[in-house]
């Protein structure tokens, strides 16, 4: 099945009279029918922490969206990031993540990890095939991140596997969505997207999962969750499934938009840089364009200015663009950046100003018109 068919039918309902839509199972206590299954415990459900049908419904959607055989759901995107990280390392390990990574997953590395006594290296994210210099001995993964959720570099992932050898890949997949990128079909062994984001894609929810091929490491991170009392409710749950249901509909909108507004912002005095994969002036297009099958919404731009008096005028200024954290839903968002301050392994030296823009689901002449007067009260 394509993508929008695959996305309409997967996790439904099976039989000749039944509602379209799972129903939303919630509850704590699950029964055991008789003595025997409890004692042998092998009836697949529990009890309510881990799930009922409703779960299982969307994981099967999750699962046929990236190519996976197993998935792990998580209360946000970091969680999910975390819940895989711990459950792959231990004291005394070591692990390689790129400098271009979420802020809280550098975060969680520098401090969580570090009072494990698991010690980060932060790496070039165009290192590629050369990473193979970084891991030691005690390396135990490698954590990518592609592109960079805020400098949108794009990480050669097949290098980075093959030059990994048994070490286990992890990326952090939610700018593709399983949509426009799939790293277990490039040799990864985990996906992990912000379901809060596109899947979700109406900012209602937060939710992450993790997402792999490798059955064992599949099991170990369920075993985790479990261990540490993970759950997810069965109403944002059903919340998520039914923004899947529509996902590669809503992702095509928020690539032509995207697209449209990056190359009018290419076109601004103002602008030094637009950071857009799909754009052919992106230092990385070709790679993307190799391993990618689409964009979306989300790009930075660096402007010529330094000034935040300019930059408090531009961001007061626009009303259609919120000023808050996260994308992925149907509303447009503008957010400043400073990536300079948290850069370690490739110093950040760009002068201008960073914004990250989310072009949501609304009309492109007036996501245009409202940047137009942002950038007259910002001069």
């Amino acid at each position: 099945m394509k993508g929008p068919t695959q996305d309409a039918h997967i996790g439904r309902p099976k039989g000749a009279a039944c509602t379209i839509n799972p129903p939303t199972e919630s509850g704590s206590t699950i029964l055991f029918p008789d003595y025997a299954s409890f004692r042998d415990q092998t009836q697949p459900l529990h009890y309510g922490r881990g799930g009922a049908g409703t779960h299982r419904a969307f994981e099967e959607s999750l699962m046929a969206l990236e190519g996976a055989t197993s998935v792990t759901l998580a209360g946000c995107g970091m969680g999910a990031i975390s819940l895989d990280i711990l459950r792959l390392t231990s004291s005394g390990g070591h692990i390689l993540c790129p400098d271009s990574a979420y802020d809280p997953t550098r975060s969680f590395c520098d401090g969580f990890l570090t009072r494990m006594g698991v010690e980060t290296t932060y790496y070039d994210p165009l290192i590629g095939g050369d990473i193979k210099s970084l891991i030691k001995p005690n390396t135990q993964l490698i954590f990518c991140e592609s592109p960079g959720s805020l400098t949108f570099e794009i990480q050669d992932i097949p290098a980075i596997v093959a030059a990994a050898g048994d070490l286990p890949v992890l990326v952090d997949n939610t700018y593709g969505a399983g949509v426009h990128f799939r790293p277990l079909d490039l040799g990864a062994v985990v996906s992990i997207q912000a379901i809060t984001k596109y899947v979700g894609g109406h900012s209602d929810i937060l939710m992450g999962a993790v997402m792999t091929a490798d059955r064992g490491i599949g099991a170990k991170v369920q075993k985790t969750a479990k261990q540490l009392g993970l759950s997810v409710s069965a109403q944002d749950v059903a919340l998520a499934h039914r923004g899947l249901r529509t996902l590669h509909r809503r992702l095509a909108v928020h690539e032509k938009s995207g697209l449209a507004l990056a190359r009018y912002l290419e076109t601004r005095p103002e602008v030094t840089q637009v950071l857009h994969p799909g754009l052919e002036a992106h230092p990385q297009h070709a790679l993307w364009a190799r391993d990618g099958m689409g964009t979306n919404g989300l790009f930075s731009i660096v402007t010529s200015w330094t000034d935040d008096q300019q930059t408090e005028a531009f961001i007061n200024a626009l009303t259609l663009f919120g000023l808050g954290y996260s994308w992925g839903g149907y509303e447009s968002l503008c957010t400043p950046a400073w990536p300079a301050k948290v850069r370690t392994a490739v110093p950040w030296t760009e002068q201008g100003q960073l914004f990250r823009f989310h072009v949501g689901l609304e009309d492109i002449d007036d996501l245009t018109a409202d940047l137009e007067q942002a950038f007259d009260k910002a001069r």
